[in-house]
């Protein structure tokens, strides 16, 4: 585990709230200079503690107005591989993330679709047909609040 320090948790906070922002903005905004600043980004990549930057998409702006998370419950534990229906599930488009999980189901999964029949054709003629998918249980999301996590 790194060290982190109040510049460092500051950084991390305004970087994860938008990745685009430079250093030299960085470092104005917390009484660094651009080269401090920049030496302690690389530290936390180097660490690991930023593992990446990644594009937030409004997916409802792109035509993609359901999100549903599936609990997926595999039936046939030992027949089908972990591995195969990992591979299986992650190829299918409208899956954007793949959890593997401790509890009533195996996996979780989030869909995004056009609108609900879309999700339906995804559910029955991808999901449902996947190797080794016993019960299925489907959540629609209402509403999202993204929270900034615990710095």
């Amino acid at each position: 585990m790194i060290e982190l320090d109040e510049i460092d948790r500051c950084l991390l906070k305004a970087l994860a709230e938008d990745a685009t922002q430079n250093a030299g903005s960085l470092g104005r905004r917390f009484g660094l200079s651009q080269p401090a600043t920049w030496r302690r980004i690389k530290r936390l990549q180097d660490s690991g503690a930023i593992a990446g930057r990644k594009l937030d998409l409004d997916y409802e702006k792109l035509g993609f107005g359901v999100t549903v998370f599936l609990g997926v419950k595999l039936a046939t534990k030992g027949r089908v591989s972990l591995d195969d229906f990992e591979r299986a599930v992650s190829a299918i488009p409208e899956v954007q993330t793949v959890e593997h999980v401790l509890g009533l189901y195996d996996y979780r999964l989030r869909v995004t679709a056009r609108d609900i029949s879309d999700f339906e054709r995804v559910l029955r003629r991808r999901v449902m047909t996947l190797p080794g998918v016993g019960n299925v249980e489907a959540n629609v999301l209402l509403s999202e609040e993204r929270r900034p996590g615990p710095l």
